[in-house]
């Protein structure tokens, strides 16, 4: 059997377990397997497919974890669902206590509470999203008086 083609099946079996895991690190080697198999294609020996093998990982990983490392930075910042709502600034429309009260959060509202128990927040009040308990936010004023 000729090497070109051992690479060759070597690459498809990295594929195939790179479209079973997802876990990127084997679609890297296959590409390196490619590019041996082409090496072995072209009549390189076994040092120079090692070597063809051994510099394309290395070269695809340099350019890949930079990558892959500033977008998981980009996506830490993300908050969907409720988590969006926290330190979300809101006003209250109905007083606030340690009960009961509603307030208006990025254009809807909201069952709220005070955070604090001792705080009654008039009508008006500028508040900040402390917490989402079910479906009622706990909220504290922006600024003390």
């Amino acid at each position: 059997m000729p090497a070109w083609l051992i690479w060759l099946v070597l690459a498809a079996a990295l594929g195939a377990i790179e479209i079973m895991t997802l876990a990127f690190a084997a679609g890297l080697m296959a590409f390196a397997a490619l590019a041996a198999a082409i090496v072995a294609g072209a009549g390189g020996g076994l040092e120079a497919q090692a070597i063809a093998f051994a510099l394309t990982s290395f070269a695809s990983l340099a350019v890949v974890v930079p990558l892959a490392r500033r977008r998981g930075v980009a996506r830490a910042g993300y908050r969907s669902g409720t988590d969006a709502l926290l330190d979300h600034p809101a006003v209250v429309l109905t007083e606030v206590d340690a009960q009961s009260g509603t307030v208006r959060i990025g254009g809807e509202v909201w069952s709220a509470r005070a955070y604090d128990e001792t705080l009654v927040l008039p009508v008006g009040t500028r508040v900040s999203v402390f917490q989402i308990v079910g479906a009622t936010a706990l909220v504290y004023p922006r600024e003390f008086s």
